[in-house]
């Protein structure tokens, strides 16, 4: 059975309350009355009942509205969106002062809670970042080495080698180079250089062109604006969202050509990558395309990743960071950063 919502209980209850009132009243003012021999009086009585009915249903419509849109809200509250999607009550609509408190307490928990999630999730992403970081010096570092120095023993033997083996060896060594410039390529993945020694829009435009270059997809790279000054945090969070969105087109979408545009315009930077590959459904996104971190991401800095795709039409992927936001998560991703170094 459907259970009636607050406001309609109330109603019936002061329903039944007035007209019981208003029969036994008029029952002890005149035992002997007969409405039947005085119609007039009956259609007083029933224009009396139907005027209580209307203004107790006004006045109740009107007190309950602002926990109506208390529970609305509750309902639309996302914390996977920057403010939880909330917007701010309107001035002169806060309600009653016992709405307001829960208001006001739903609010606060809400900041709580994405204050929580926004120093949980900084820490786990900083971790992984330094994370990368090492994995990436190793492999520069020692496993590139190692690959070097079979490099420099292959090569002495096969000047020693016999000729009928010069082959096998050339083979070898090929195989050696090709292991090595995949290893580079893991480790710039891992942890890019150039955005710590170029700046995002080199990274970037570099990162493109390497796609296009390996890659059976035509590649395609635009900017417009000044870069140079964005905070490190938010050039990790737009070059890793790029990262993640061309790493999709090129293994999943099947497309032929994908656009990446970095735009920045006064306090806000865009960055969009188009695809005009094969597209997904919501049940695909779901099953690991990397849409839940990229979003993740982007809330750290105060950002927004929205995804449009059509099956058999093309993916867009666009992160919109507002730069007053971003600086207001800096201080929480540079906090973790150095707590975790300490570590």
């Amino acid at each position: 059975m459907r259970r009636k919502n607050l406001l309609t209980q109330v109603l019936v209850a002061n329903l039944l309350l007035i007209v019981v009132a208003v029969v036994v009243t008029g029952i002890a003012g005149n035992p002997s009355l007969n409405l039947a021999s005085q119609p007039e009086l009956a259609l007083i009585l029933a224009f009396a009942v139907a005027l209580t009915i209307l203004v107790n249903v006004v006045m109740l419509q009107r007190r309950f509205r602002p926990l109506e849109r208390l529970v609305d809200e509750m309902e639309r509250a996302d914390l996977s969106r920057p403010g939880a999607n909330l917007r701010s009550p309107p001035d002169g609509q806060a309600g009653p002062e016992e709405v307001a408190r829960l208001q006001g307490a739903f609010r606060r928990m809400l900041e709580r809670l994405d204050a929580e999630r926004r120093r949980i999730s900084s820490a786990a992403l900083a971790a992984q970042e330094e994370e990368r970081a090492r994995v990436a010096r190793d492999l520069h570092d020692e496993v590139n080495q190692s690959l070097t120095a079979l490099l420099l023993r292959l090569e002495a033997a096969r000047v020693k080698a016999p000729v009928e083996l010069a082959h096998e060896l050339a083979e070898t060594k090929a195989l050696a180079n090709q292991a090595m410039e995949e290893l580079l390529m893991l480790a710039r993945q891992l942890r890019p250089t150039a955005l710590d020694d170029l700046g995002l829009k080199a990274a970037l435009a570099g990162h493109v062109s390497e796609l296009g270059r390996r890659g059976k997809i035509g590649t395609g790279f635009e900017s417009h604006g000044d870069f140079s000054a964005l905070p490190t945090d938010v050039q990790l969070v737009v070059y890793r969202v790029a990262q993640e969105a061309l790493s999709n087109a090129a293994q999943h979408s099947g497309a032929d050509h994908v656009s990446v545009r970095l735009a920045r315009d006064g306090d806000r930077v865009e960055l969009t990558v188009d695809d005009d590959g094969s597209g997904f459904t919501f049940d695909q996104a779901a099953r690991g395309l990397g849409i839940a971190g990229m979003r993740e991401r982007a809330l750290l800095v105060g950002g927004v990743v929205e995804v449009e795709s059509r099956p058999e039409v093309g993916t867009r992927v666009t992160l919109t960071v507002p730069l007053e936001a971003a600086d207001r998560g800096a201080a929480t991703w540079k906090r973790n950063t150095r707590t975790g170094s300490r570590r």
